[in-house]
């Protein structure tokens, strides 16, 4: 086994389950991997949920969020000494002061039309839509059980300003999807730009780890590399 743990980070209208075909190829590769069940209700929840799992691990961490759940690894790695890498998956990045809805507003995307709102203020993906803003290169079967299973985000996770920046203190990568319609991919190399981030780009929809995981194994693992060769040179 390698002496590294991978905690997965889900984003808005998905949930751990969403990472089923990452977790097996990273486990045969020798990681130990958790999938966090974030709550979607708040980001102050979400942080919270994310960063108990982990101060859990025993063993150097590569913290991997997906759309909002870079969000959520943004703030929950910051101070967590055992983090030593992150890993953006068409994720957002966002900086101190930044606020998720004017990114959107400022780099848009099909997204933006697509959410309907329940009666507690819960946002999901209008049915009809799915295909075309999250998932349109999945196999039909499995978009179909995603569609279904939407796990609902509270709106007001999108007007949350931010204020801990990890990134500015750990190794990033960033897995840009270059065909995504719910977060523009102009707006995901911002981000990756921005924190001078390992990058890779790969042809796919809002999900690469439903319709590309290899790609996203490919990624962790560089990072999860990166992490291993700076503790045996004897660095942080």
């Amino acid at each position: 086994m390698k002496e590294t743990t991978v905690i997965l980070v889900h984003g808005a209208f998905a949930d751990g389950s969403g990472w089923g075909d990452v977790i097996p190829q990273l486990e045969k590769e020798g990681y130990d991997v958790v999938a966090v069940q974030n709550p979607l209700t708040s980001y102050a929840d979400d942080v919270a949920t994310t960063r108990r799992l982990i101060d859990a691990q025993k063993q150097p961490v590569v913290l991997v969020g997906h759309s909002y759940g870079g969000a959520v690894i943004t703030g929950a790695a910051a101070g967590a000494t055992n983090v030593k890498a992150l890993v953006y998956v068409a994720a957002f990045a966002p900086d101190a002061g930044d606020n998720l809805q004017a990114l959107l507003e400022k780099y848009p995307s099909k997204i933006g039309t697509a959410l309907v709102p329940d009666a507690a203020g819960f946002l999901y993906i209008e049915r009809s839509k799915f295909e075309e803003v999250f998932a349109a290169d999945v196999a039909d079967g499995t978009r179909r059980v995603m569609n279904a299973a939407q796990k609902p985000v509270h709106a007001s996770i999108f007007g949350q300003t931010y204020e801990a920046v990890a990134w500015k203190e750990i190794p990033s990568w960033y897995l840009v999807a270059t065909e995504d319609q719910a977060i523009n991919p102009a707006l995901q190399r911002v981000f990756a730009e921005r924190m001078k981030a390992t990058t890779d780009e790969v042809t796919s929809s809002h999900v690469p780890f439903a319709s590309q995981p290899a790609a996203v194994v490919r990624i962790i693992q560089k990072a999860a590399e990166a992490t291993l060769a700076r503790s045996a040179a004897g660095g942080d």
